[in-house]
C-alpha cells in the first residue's frame, strides 16, 4: 500500500503551496528540458516598437467608434429615427473629436515610417502589391519585427490565420480543413479587407478568384486563398528587397 501511494505522489506531483523558491526550481527544470528548442531573444527596433504602439491606439479609437456608430444605425434599421437622430445629435462631437484623433495617429505614423530609409523602403515595397495599403503595409512590418519574426511565407501565413488545417483521427473521422483561431486577427481582418480590393483591381486575382468561384468553390475559402497569396508576394517583395512585378522572373545565382 505504502509503495503504490509513493508512486502515485511520484508520477502525479501536485503542490498545494508555491514560493519563489519552487517556482525557480520549475522554470530551470522547464529551461533544461527543452534547451534544444530555444530561441534567442531580440529586442525590437525602437522606432518598430513606437509604430506598433500607434498602432494599437489607432485600434482603440477605431472600437470606439464602432461603439458609438452601430447603435445608431441599429436604431435607424429598426425604424427608431427620432431616437437615432437625437443620439447622433449627443455623439456628434466625440466622434468628431475621435476622428481627428485617429488621423493624427495615421498621419504620425506616416511620419515615422518616412524617417527611417530601411522601414520606408520595405514599407513601399509591400505597398507596391496591389489591395494592400499604408496601414496594412505597417501593421506588417510592426506585428513581424521589421519581417524578421518568420523565415517562410507559410510561417507567416500561419501566424496570420490564413492557412487552412485538416483534422482527422483513425481512417473514417475525417472533417474539413479549417483555418486556425490562434492567429493575429487584427492582421487578418486587415488581410481580408486587401484581399477583396486586390480582387476588385488586380487581374490575375481577380481571374483567380472568378475561375475558383465558377469551379463550385466556397467564395470565402476562395477569398482565404487570396489572402494567403497576398502574404506570399509580401514574403517575396520583402526577401528580394524588390517592388512586386507582375510576371515577374526570379534571376538565377
Amino acid at each position: 500500500m505504502g509503495r503504490d501511494a509513493s508512486a502515485y505522489k511520484e508520477v502525479n506531483r501536485f503542490e498545494r503551496g508555491s514560493n519563489d523558491k519552487t517556482s525557480a526550481v520549475k522554470i530551470a527544470g522547464y529551461a533544461f528540458r527543452y534547451q534544444d528548442k530555444k530561441q534567442l531573444w531580440r529586442p525590437l527596433d525602437s522606432a518598430i516598437e513606437r509604430i506598433k504602439n500607434l498602432i494599437a491606439q489607432r485600434d482603440r479609437i477605431i472600437t470606439a467608434i464602432m461603439q458609438l456608430t452601430v447603435p445608431i444605425k441599429e436604431l435607424n434599421h429598426c425604424g427608431c429615427v427620432k431616437e437615432a437622430k437625437e443620439l447622433e445629435k449627443l455623439q456628434r462631437k466625440p466622434l468628431k473629436a475621435l476622428q481627428k484623433s485617429k488621423e493624427d495617429i495615421e498621419h504620425l505614423i506616416i511620419k515615422m515610417v518616412k524617417q527611417d530609409e530601411q522601414i520606408d523602403k520595405r514599407t513601399q515595397n509591400v505597398q507596391s502589391i496591389k489591395g494592400i495599403g499604408p496601414i496594412t503595409a505597417v501593421s506588417l512590418l510592426a506585428y513581424t519585427k521589421g519581417f524578421t519574426s518568420f523565415e517562410s511565407a507559410k510561417q507567416l501565413a500561419c501566424y496570420a490565420g490564413v492557412v487552412p488545417f485538416s483534422k482527422t483521427s483513425g481512417s473514417s473521422v475525417r472533417y474539413k480543413p479549417t483555418v486556425s483561431q490562434h492567429a493575429n486577427k487584427k492582421l487578418k481582418k486587415l488581410l481580408h479587407l486587401c484581399a477583396l480590393s486586390a480582387i476588385k483591381n488586380d487581374k490575375e486575382i481577380r481571374a483567380y478568384f472568378e475561375r475558383k468561384v465558377g469551379e463550385g468553390k466556397n467564395k470565402m475559402c476562395v477569398i482565404n486563398a487570396v489572402r494567403n497569396k497576398l502574404i506570399h508576394r509580401v514574403f517575396a517583395v520583402i526577401r528580394d528587397d524588390r517592388f512586386f512585378e507582375e510576371n515577374y522572373v526570379r534571376k538565377c545565382v
